[in-house]
């Protein structure tokens, strides 16, 4: 059944790309909603889930619950321990997935039509019915803890905690979503049932599927799914409101390349000027080796293998960020280049040649995300998400081109603000300007 699974993903991975799909809006009988694109011609189903909230529903005091929980919804469910689970997904050539975010808990699910109910049903028990048995937990507990003292090690992980502190403070956003070692250390399994009751209801799940499913088999699937889960979720964590300034915060640490972190409050992704915000990006630090930072700071003047910037929208907060890493020698001119290109774009924004440039390879890269159903589903699942509409797949690309170059400057004025560019710095950094 695996090798029959396999040679059937290679097929749908081999299908062509494309962005002209047929989207339906299914409502089940018991009111879940989904997106659905029927492709019956291979026997296969790629369903995407996503319950928004994720790893900012933590109680206070239990930072890391909702990823252990998560960690386990495999580890056991309904009359299965871990080892039946995995043997009993094995012999429908079943496949899932379970992750956490700051914002959402995502489950992808891929499975043949002819064991589809007994696929759904596997689906089903993992989570609705997790069992949470002591030894699993103490088995995936011990991996989170390993994983979080690597990180205690890593200068990556280490600046991202910065950032993030710096930027987010008590927040969830604040602090790694998988814990710390006390933290995690310190869950109970009653903190786990708490999480997924918290993490896993009714009220915030978004579905899409893909592939050899129709509507009405797919409203039956999603009553069978989510009826039995809590109608309602705790809310939301409030608002952050991202304030920096133009300072460098410096984390010392025993290496001998620097890795920094840059960023600033950002746009939200139901900003009218989010798209124009996303071209302005993938000029700025987004386009790999054509954009002006890796122009600037690598390919001029050798400072970096690699420099980038890009959009964060959170639901509860937005960033422009970056990253990048140089010598210690080093690093403070890769920083004063990042600062000077992000003040030139500030004040000018794109030129004519750039805009068509970045157009160019936008509208046509386009469809090419759109080549298998897996990948279908997931940006589909993303789009309702971040509300967009059923049409924003064969209206965006005219939406990119009708951008103008006053579009990019105005945008540019408002989004980048070379005075509150935040830098954190982990490592040995030399002649840097810190603030003592």
């Amino acid at each position: 059944m695996r090798a029959l699974l396999a040679v059937l993903i290679a097929l749908v991975l081999a299908l062509p790309a494309r962005a002209e799909i047929e989207i339906q809006e299914v409502v089940s009988p018991g009111g879940f909603k989904a997106w659905l694109v029927e492709e019956p011609s291979i026997p296969f189903v790629a369903l995407e889930i996503r319950f928004r909230g994720g790893a900012s529903l933590d109680a206070p005091g239990k930072r890391g619950a909702t990823n252990l929980m998560v960690g386990l919804l495999e580890e056991g469910a309904g009359d299965l321990d871990a080892r039946g689970f995995a043997e009993a997904a094995e012999s429908l050539a079943a496949s899932y997935r379970f992750d956490v975010g700051d914002d959402a808990v995502s489950v992808s699910a891929r499975f043949l039509s002819e064991t589809r109910d007994e696929a759904v049903a596997l689906l089903r028990a993992s989570l609705v019915e997790p069992t949470f048995e002591p030894a699993a937990i103490e088995r995936v507990r011990a991996q989170v803890l390993a994983s979080i003292r690597s990180d205690l090690k890593d200068p990556d992980a280490i600046a991202g905690a910065a950032f993030d502190a710096a930027l987010f403070g008590d927040h969830p956003y604040g602090s790694p979503l998988d814990g710390t070692v006390d933290s995690v250390a310190a869950l109970t399994r009653d903190d786990l049932l708490a999480a997924h009751k918290a993490a896993l209801a009714q009220d915030r799940v978004y579905i899409a599927a893909v592939g050899d499913i129709d509507a009405e088999t797919l409203g039956a699937v999603m009553d069978q799914l989510f009826g039995d889960l809590p109608e309602t979720g705790p809310e939301l964590p409030q608002m952050v409101d991202v304030s920096t300034e133009g300072t460098i915060q410096v984390v010392p640490f025993e290496t001998p390349q620097s890795v920094a972190l840059f960023g600033h409050a950002g746009l939200m992704r139901d900003d009218p000027d989010f798209l124009a915000a996303y071209v302005l990006n993938e000029v700025l630090g987004g386009g790999g080796f054509e954009a002006r930072l890796m122009n600037e700071v690598r390919e001029k003047r050798g400072l970096t293998y690699g420099v980038y910037s890009y959009l964060a929208a959170k639901d509860r907060a937005a960033l422009i960020a970056g990253r990048v890493a140089s010598a210690n020698d080093r690093i403070a001119e890769a920083i004063a280049v990042i600062r000077d290109e992000w003040r030139k774009m500030a004040e000018t924004g794109l030129s004519q040649e750039e805009l068509e440039q970045v157009k160019t390879y936008l509208t046509g890269s386009y469809p090419l995300r759109f080549d298998g159903n897996a990948r279908i589903a997931n940006i589909l699942v993303g789009m309702q998400m971040d509300d967009l509409g059923v049409d924003y797949v064969t209206n965006r690309n005219a939406l990119v081109e009708a951008l103008t170059v006053e579009d990019m400057q105005r945008v540019a004025a408002r989004l980048l603000d070379p005075e509150a560019l935040f830098f954190v710095v982990v490592g040995q950094p030399e002649g840097l300007d810190v603030p003592g």
